[in-house]
């Protein structure tokens, strides 16, 4: 399933006004990506909040489990079983015994961040990575320093490849000569058709679904494509994220791109800048995540477990300017009809 390609949401976090989680709001916010079409969510990752990994807030375990709880109950009514991703932080015993949770809990692989392990020697991180594939398969990780990544090169993104256990790869360092690292990294592992590529860039969404990837291993040519994105950007309007892949692709077997594609690619860019906050380095991401699923009746309000973080000055202004320019984002309409029913329950 994850090779073919498919749509998964970076899960948010519903708290109440005391920042509590709402396990009624949680609940709804997976419904929703699920009847919008995703093939899978990813929980316990940057947008749920890296905070409930803390033992002392204790929601790490409460939020898996209410996503695995309602991907059984969609699956029951689609017959279609949702593709489980746990996020797993921390040092090599941390990122073990989530792992471990999240098998008990269904969770299907797990997507591994290294940010714990900043000083660490490419070598480290490589043992690091097998000790956690041991326990479930994972998709890699190459988030961008701005929120708490590091630079990896392409030495250890072939040699991450070969991991046998690695199933995919979510590609998020925002910058163009970094994924072009791990694609080559993948291309020249023995691996390089048994790993998914996905997209992780929410600046280059459109761009990183439609451009191939052909590279030479030795005398052989290698053509590489990300087939699908697991992106906070999908965690809201995802409708519109699951029709987006789908024209990507039919592109991808056309073999030519519409100049309109090209053109939504640079409106979902724009939109993304707002709500990632990009002009104060990312502040405000989850907060602009928040926001739009606030306005669609989703989320109660913004909050998150620190008080700080929040809208940054402008950003408000930001997001109401994209929301007007590019109504054809949105998924309002899908939302409103379901809203009840995924609060129902």
């Amino acid at each position: 399933m994850l090779q073919r390609g498919m749509v998964i949401p970076a899960h948010p976090l519903a708290l109440t006004p005391d920042r509590k989680l709402d396990e009624r709001r949680q609940r709804a916010l997976t419904r929703y990506y699920l009847d919008a079409g995703a093939g899978g969510v990813a929980v316990g990752v940057h947008s749920t909040q890296f905070a409930i990994h803390d033992p002392k807030v204790g929601l790490y375990a409460p939020v898996l489990k209410l996503a695995a709880e309602v991907a059984r109950e969609c699956e029951w009514k689609a017959g279609v079983r949702p593709v489980m991703v746990a996020g797993l932080i921390g040092q090599t015993a941390q990122a073990v015994a989530e792992a471990e949770l999240a098998v008990s809990l269904g969770y299907d692989v797990g997507l591994l961040g290294l940010g714990a392990l900043a000083g660490a020697s490419e070598d480290a991180l490589l043992l690091h990575c097998a000790e956690v594939a041991k326990v479930m398969p994972l998709f890699g990780f190459y988030l961008q320093p701005a929120v708490g990544g590091r630079t990896l090169s392409r030495s250890f993104w072939r040699r991450f490849s070969e991991i046998e256990q690695v199933v995919a790869i979510k590609v998020a360092p925002f910058n163009r000569y970094w994924t072009l690292d791990v694609v080559r990294g993948v291309a020249e592992s023995w691996r390089a058709g048994d790993i998914a590529l996905y997209t992780g860039n929410d600046d280059h969404i459109v761009g990183d679904l439609l451009e191939p990837y052909r590279l030479r291993r030795g005398q052989r040519c290698v053509e590489l494509r990300f087939v699908g994105g697991l992106l906070g950007q999908w965690a809201v309007w995802t409708r519109r994220a699951v029709e987006l892949l789908e024209q990507a692709h039919a592109v991808a077997v056309q073999g030519s791109v519409p100049l309109e594609l090209l053109r939504l690619g640079t409106e979902l860019t724009d939109a993304n800048a707002a709500l990632f906050d990009a002009a104060n380095d990312f502040a405000g991401c989850i907060a602009g995540l928040h926001e739009i699923l606030r306005r669609q009746g989703l989320l109660q309000g913004r909050w998150c477990l620190d008080p700080r973080e929040e809208l940054s000055a402008g950003q408000m202004e930001e997001i109401d300017r994209v929301c007007i320019a590019y109504p054809e984002l949105s998924d309002d309409a899908f939302v409103a009809e379901h809203l009840d029913e995924w609060l129902a329950k």
